[in-house]
């Protein structure tokens, strides 16, 4: 079988691309009409970024591909649609590719969302948790399962739906996550109230198999490219459906998400104690959304950040992957990628990161650098009780005076 990709993108692993390009396996084209005559399968992985309305999928670059390939497919073929999109994309998609294809209704269009989790995206496609194909068709069915045949012949679950559960899948699947961390981060703030500890809450919570520990990490809240838009775009679907109460669950843990960079502010300006913030140097450890990668698109690291600046504190922002992201796209702050001189006659150092490198550094070694041994640690990551021995004072989201 003969399978398309539109469009490539660039790999951060070339290896493996220069072994399969030699092989004969891979090769690239920037011809439409030659990928539409060589393809039995045709991949559209375009992104969909929130919409001008703050609140909706933008899927211009979906049609945009589709009314590109569709006047060349000539013969019997399938679409497959890996974007993340708003439900009833697929019915629309396939009526504008059967109008432009000359092989008409003879163009199969099946909708299979991807679940690449940032950092893991080889990983996650050569070994999924799950699959997932929204198929009208017979043929369309046939075709989805023959490409993925060695995949799920490892055991690999695939669930073969209809076309809208399969497109709302995916929007639930990111919404749940988003709804955990708001979650475990409404009771840290309870936690805070009470003087009880959120990490303890965590594994007592976790190890019930009908909850899990899985990402119900407490700290500053959600970010990246994905996590956000899709909570956002699938409250505004649950609103068109007229899912009302659905709508303000959801709404609810935005609401959450949101107004975790001022709790984080609440717990900075209790630690600086005999210091204002305006004027106070303040190292903010961490500008990509999460470890593992040098995303900072809507990380909750650089909002924290932003908000130190707005209050008139002198940030600095240390990141071992991502200074040169950030400084891309967010000029206006201060950054070095030296740890040391990161807190170097600091006031306050904040962790809103949770990167190796800052649960593996030393705080003995750190401990005399800055002008006021401070931490808070907004993901409650670090060993409190390690930095607190070398001299430090340690303040935990969630833990109050732990």
């Amino acid at each position: 079988m003969d399978v398309a990709v539109h469009p490539t993108v660039p790999t951060t692993n070339p290896a493996n691309l220069c072994g399969h390009s030699t092989s004969g396996r891979l090769r690239f084209t920037t011809d439409i009409r030659e990928a539409a005559e060589h393809a039995d399968l045709h991949f559209i992985g375009v992104g969909t970024p929130i919409d001008a309305d703050g609140r909706s999928y933008d899927t211009a670059q979906v049609y945009g591909a589709i009314r590109q390939l569709a006047p060349h497919l000539t013969r019997a073929c399938t679409i497959v649609g890996k974007s993340t999109v708003t439900v009833g994309t697929t019915a629309q998609v396939t009526a504008l590719a059967q109008r432009l294809a000359p092989a008409g209704d003879r163009v199969e269009v099946v909708w299979n969302p991807e679940f690449l989790r940032e950092g893991h995206a080889v990983e996650d496609t050569l070994r999924p948790d799950r699959l997932i194909a929204g198929v009208t068709t017979a043929e369309g069915e046939k075709a989805i399962r023959a490409v993925y045949a060695g995949i799920t012949d490892t055991g690999v679950p695939i669930f073969v739906t209809d076309p809208q559960t399969a497109e709302l899948a995916k929007g639930a699947a990111n919404t749940f996550l988003g709804l955990k961390i708001s979650y475990i981060n409404a009771v840290a703030d309870m936690c805070q109230a009470a003087g009880a500890d959120v990490s303890e809450i965590v594994d007592i919570l976790g190890i019930d198999p009908r909850i899990g520990a899985g990402g119900m990490r407490p700290g500053i809240g959600y970010g990246g490219g994905c996590l956000p838009k899709d909570v956002r775009a699938f409250t505004a679907s649950a609103r068109q459906l007229g899912a009302d109460r659905a709508a303000a669950l959801l709404l609810a843990a935005e609401q959450i998400n949101d107004n975790r960079v001022p709790v984080a502010m609440e717990l900075i300006t209790r630690a600086l104690a005999d210091y204002p913030v305006k004027g106070a140097r303040v190292t903010v450890w961490g500008a990509a959304f999460k470890p593992g990668t040098n995303d900072v698109r809507e990380s909750p690291a650089l909002a924290l950040a932003h908000a130190l600046q707005r209050s008139a504190a002198v940030v600095t922002v240390h990141d071992p992957h991502a200074v040169t992201t950030a400084m891309h796209r967010n000029p206006e702050l201060e950054y070095t990628d030296d740890l040391a001189a990161s807190v170097t006659d600091a006031h306050l150092v904040v962790l809103a990161t949770e990167w190796p490198e800052y649960q593996q550094a030393d705080p003995d070694a750190l401990v005399n650098l800055p002008a006021n041994p401070v931490l808070v640690d907004c993901r409650v990551a670090l060993d409190a009780d390690r930095w607190r021995l070398a001299g430090w004072n340690v303040y935990q989201l969630g833990r109050p005076g732990k």
